[in-house]
């Protein structure tokens, strides 16, 4: 198989001619359809996530067709199409999985992390944390509901009943997890980048009452913050945005460092919290929900060999929405 391989941070990925991966007892052999870009992706290539598996095959937003299984496999049959998420496998007897937190799980591994993932044409993954994917669903619609729609939606139940809502950072996730808020009846206000009046415009698009700069205030006080930025300024400015009481939610994998602030912007019983990973119940729950709202992703696909560009486009914001890789067909 082909597969776009990373070798060490800070350097491009590869075009590589590698072995056919193996199912093991209870691994799924999948022919990859599609697999989103994720900004996960790019803090591992930065080097920002420590001790990755090297040489290793990114990405963790895989849509692809079951062509082999191991012994041991009985959620699956070959011609299934499943999704493979972030999350690819826990001990099962720790402390947190046991009280249904497996994300904090200690030993937990991660796909396009410390698994290959999907920037390739063929992978490997656990079927337990495997999902077969609805079929009102193309695969590359259905790709970012893999982590932007997956992180999104835990981060959404962080903030409990919030019905005014701000969201900073509007991009993959966001622009998921604003179509399932206001399916649920909430407001969504919109905070990007000054300069981005596109992303601003996407917003709006999508429904949200307000959209406008992360520097300034909203017109009403927020009951919930969620941010999916990776900027640590934005947490004294989301706090900041909010009403007493409100809770503010930081939904990504990794941020830059938070600047000291008054305590009198977190005073007033607002809560500051982040969410780690997922799991399968969110999994679960999430993906039988996005088809019948239901949520449509703004998906712009490259070839699989331009995994490179893709990755420079979402690093510099040139699109909305969600990048997505897709192999060529052989």
């Amino acid at each position: 198989m082909h597969a776009m391989l990373f070798n060490r941070p800070g350097s491009p990925l590869v075009w590589t001619e590698l072995a056919d991966p193996r199912p093991d007892d209870q691994q799924i052999l999948i022919r990859v359809r599609a697999c989103g870009v994720c900004r996960t992706d790019l803090h591992l290539i930065d080097g920002e996530l420590k001790n990755p598996k090297l040489p290793l095959v990114p990405g963790h937003e895989i849509i692809g067709e079951v062509i082999e299984m191991g012994a041991s496999v009985d959620r699956f049959k070959i011609g299934d199409r499943v999704g493979v998420p972030w999350l690819g496998w826990t001990c099962g007897i720790c402390n947190y999985c046991k009280t249904g937190r497996e994300n904090l799980c200690d030993r937990a591994r991660f796909t396009g992390y410390q698994f290959d993932g999907g920037y390739a044409e063929l992978t490997v993954a656990d079927q337990r944390f495997c999902f077969l994917i609805d079929e009102r669903y193309s695969d590359v619609a259905a790709a970012p509901l893999l982590c932007a729609g997956l992180i999104g939606f835990r981060t959404l139940k962080m903030a409990g009943e919030a019905q005014r809502l701000g969201i900073y950072g509007f991009g993959a996730a966001a622009h998921i997890v604003a179509q399932v808020a206001l399916y649920e009846g909430r407001e969504i206000y919109a905070f990007t980048r000054a300069s981005d009046t596109v992303a601003q415009a996407f917003a709006k698009e999508l429904g949200a009452v307000w959209a406008g700069s992360s520097e300034t205030l909203p017109p009403e006080p927020l009951d919930a913050a969620l941010i999916f930025a990776a900027a640590g300024y934005l947490i004294p400015a989301a706090l900041r945005a909010t009403a007493k009481g409100a809770t503010v939610v930081c939904g990504g994998i990794h941020m830059s460092d938070i600047p000291s602030f008054p305590y009198s912007v977190l005073w007033g019983e607002r809560v500051l919290r982040s969410v780690a990973n997922l799991t399968r119940a969110d999994a679960t729950e999430f993906l039988s929900l996005a088809p019948d709202i239901p949520v449509k992703t703004r998906a712009i696909v490259y070839p699989l060999t331009q995994a490179n560009e893709a990755l420079a486009d979402l690093r510099a914001s040139r699109f909305s929405g969600a990048a997505v890789l897709v192999p060529e067909i052989r």
